[in-house]
């Protein structure tokens, strides 16, 4: 990798439950994308780095020894050491997936902050404590390195107040437990993008984001603020997912109790790792893989029925909320990829103004409704990391 070598460089790091995202970004003023990779299946015997070099323009992989997420910043920090100066390094900057009621924009890493993000672990145990270690790995790694936490949560934080109450006794409101929402760095970097791109004032008006992966939540946005979300106080709510179950019954906790013994510790890994996607087919929690399936196996095809009424029902409430529409914009994994996906979901959506153009769609373009349709439905690439570097970057100049 050739660089520079007047430029500073930003390390953006994304932790998942079983995988690290990282990016490399030089000149703060602009971050510009010079790396891109991936730790994925950690703690599996097959754990492997991949890595895109966009300067290059190769790519490389090989397999590591990674048996959590604090080995991974060895990992990762050896492979900077081999192919950049680490005095260039300017910051880290951390995806954090919850705030709590603390923490709405980013922030520099301090002993405080830390001490509050464990407290609040159990709000949610599958990242947590993962971005924790990795946090605190990297300090030992380089301790003067400035290290910023960018939370998910952020986005979300202004909603309404009736928005944010969860329907339970009141004295839980004040002890953190309300609806936060979540993919709010996927948001802002969708707003930020709507507003590059967008016709004008588009961005200010009636918008449903749609992030659909192996995760998925909607947020509804107004005037350039969020309204309402479909994710609650924890990930696991909202769609159906992948793998996670999106909302339920809460009587169902009790009763799995009653009828098969089942513990709180049982209970969510069934809702977090075998439900969704993946509990209703029984095969895959890979859109890919049902599709390719649905004609031959009933069970793929009401999966894949269910997320997409799901989703349409979302979408109809959500604009609700608005007033009506004015733009739907698709993004992530299936958001951006599975054109079969997004009609169904449109389909029956035409009391708002949503049609598609089959060629359009098909195609992938940036626009895929006609070009006389009431609400602009739009597909869009997101990019977590470049919103996580643009915000290192901010509290840089700032700081």
């Amino acid at each position: 990798m050739i660089l520079p070598q007047t430029k500073g460089l930003i390390l953006t790091v994304n932790g998942g439950s079983s995988s690290l995202k990282f990016a490399l970004f030089q000149d703060p003023d602009s971050p510009a994308p010079i790396a891109r990779g991936t730790i994925e299946r950690i703690g599996l015997p097959d754990t492997v780095l991949m890595v895109n070099d966009v300067v290059a323009q190769r790519q490389e992989r090989q397999p590591v020894n990674a048996p959590d997420h604090q080995a991974c910043v060895g990992v990762l920090i050896d492979w900077l050491e081999r192919r950049v100066e680490m005095k260039r390094l300017r910051a880290v900057g951390h995806r954090i997936v919850h705030g709590g009621m603390t923490y709405n924009r980013p922030a520099s890493v301090t002993p405080s902050m830390l001490e509050e993000l464990r407290r609040i672990s159990p709000y949610d145990p599958e990242h947590l404590p993962s971005e924790i270690s990795l946090i605190e790995a990297f300090s030992r790694r380089y301790p003067n390195l400035p290290q910023i936490a960018c939370f998910d949560t952020a986005f979300h934080h202004d909603m309404p107040q009736v928005a944010r109450l969860l329907p339970i006794p009141r004295r839980f409101y004040k002890l953190g437990l309300r609806r936060y929402g979540f993919h709010g760095l996927s948001y802002a970097f969708l707003m930020r993008e709507l507003s590059r791109i967008g016709t004008p004032g588009e961005a200010n008006g009636r918008l449903i984001l749609a992030h659909l992966g192996n995760g998925a939540s909607m947020a509804a946005v107004k005037d350039g603020k969020a309204v309402d979300t479909t994710m609650s106080f924890t990930p696991t709510s909202g769609l159906v997912m992948s793998r996670r179950s999106g909302d339920l019954d809460p009587g169902l906790i009790s009763y799995l109790a009653q009828t098969e013994g089942m513990t709180v510790e049982q209970f969510h890994r069934m809702v977090n790792i075998e439900s969704g996607l993946l509990g209703v087919s029984e095969t895959s929690a890979d859109m890919r893989d049902l599709l390719k399936q649905e004609q031959n196996d009933p069970r793929a095809a009401e999966a894949i029925e269910l997320f997409c009424y799901q989703a349409r029902k979302w979408i109809g409430a959500l604009a609700a909320t608005l007033g009506g529409l004015d733009t739907l914009v698709f993004s992530a994994g299936i958001g951006e990829n599975a054109p079969a996906i997004r009609a169904r979901i449109c389909t029956g959506l035409q009391h708002l103004g949503v049609t598609l153009d089959e060629m359009r769609n098909e195609a992938g373009e940036a626009v895929i409704s006609p070009d006389d349709s009431r609400a602009a439905v739009r597909v869009m690439h997101t990019d977590e990391e470049s919103e996580i570097a643009r915000s290192v970057a901010e509290l840089l100049q700032a700081t």
